[in-house]
């Protein structure tokens, strides 16, 4: 069974169209990834999904109900948010609040729930049980954030750039989070800006650009649509040398791909082995001097460049 459904969404803010006929499927037990820009249309998408938004056309279906269905009042839709965990962009909690009572109180809402130790031990603050919010770092108070959205047991985790502005190991504490979840059986959705999180996490992502979905696939099918595995990106000091044209690079040996920007060339490769020599060459024919060299591996962002001509980043 499909946990998330949906086809034709779209919504307009005045002129602006944020989502534009999207169709999505996400499957049982998968963790599924929105990916794009600031304005891609990650959030407005997700906040119809989770019920907080009216899209202006199209239909949702989550585990096989419906917003607004069943006809008994809001009695649906409450039997339906009994199912979900939410975690929004930004979540307010009350600083003066200790991270028990907070958590006691989001049980408080719900008819079936995790026991407050239960919740704490999931995302790992047993001992800052007796703190106040207030006094959490960021790490700490983005855990006590996915505590409340887990705190009902549900099946389906909605996480809208849970671990934005975290440094590496609150990143990897949340990703070890997400994992016990998805381990359990729990479907998760979540928009990220980190390009290792959508590979580390995700089964499927779906790239969105200007409202619609770009491209749809596991990490390591997307990265594989660029035919190659490597990129090579390269700048020249100024007034060292003319960047050579973009068919004179796509000559190169083992070169796939050549995408020029504003401040570097990007190649995509092959062989690394056999471009960079052959691109070295080029360049001192050309009397052309580097002020930049650097290899790594196709990332999705290349995916997306490569889609788009813009970063991921880009707002």
């Amino acid at each position: 069974m499909a946990a998330i459904r949906c086809s034709g969404l779209v919504k307009r803010y005045a002129d602006v169209v944020a989502v534009a006929g999207l169709e999505l499927t996400v499957a049982a037990g998968e963790c599924f990834g929105l990916l794009g820009p600031n304005g891609a249309g990650k959030t407005t998408t997700i906040e119809i999904l989770e019920g907080l938004t009216e899209p202006d056309a199209g239909d949702v279906e989550l585990l096989g109900m419906r917003w607004g269905g069943g006809g008994a009042g809001g009695a649906a839709d409450r039997a339906l948010r009994e199912r979900l965990g939410i975690q929004l962009q930004e979540t307010q909690l009350a600083d003066k609040l200790t991270v028990a009572e907070t958590v006691r109180l989001f049980r408080s809402f719900y008819t079936s729930s995790h026991s407050v130790d239960e919740v704490l031990a999931l995302v790992e603050l047993e001992e800052k049980r007796g703190a106040w919010v207030g006094k959490l770092s960021g790490g700490q108070k983005q855990r006590l954030a996915v505590a409340c959205a887990l705190v009902s047991r549900p099946e389906l985790l909605f996480l809208d750039e849970p671990t934005t502005g975290l440094d590496p190991q609150s990143r990897r504490q949340l990703w070890e989070v997400i994992r016990r979840f998805r381990a359990a059986g729990g479907t998760v959705l979540l928009t990220t800006h980190y390009m290792e999180e959508a590979e580390r996490l995700c089964d499927r992502v779906a790239i969105m650009d200007h409202g619609k979905v770009i491209a749809l696939g596991t990490p390591r099918e997307l990265i594989a649509s660029l035919g190659a595995e490597h990129v090579v990106e390269f700048a020249l000091v100024d007034g060292a040398g003319r960047v050579p044209a973009p068919e004179e690079l796509a000559a190169l040996p083992g070169v796939q791909a050549v995408r020029p920007g504003p401040d570097r060339t990007a190649l995509t490769v092959a062989a690394v082995h056999l471009a960079v020599p052959a691109l070295l060459g080029l360049l001192e024919r050309r009397g052309a001097e580097l002020s930049m060299l650097a290899t790594h591996h196709a990332t999705l962002e290349d995916v997306f460049v490569s889609l788009t001509g813009r970063q991921l980043r880009d707002a």
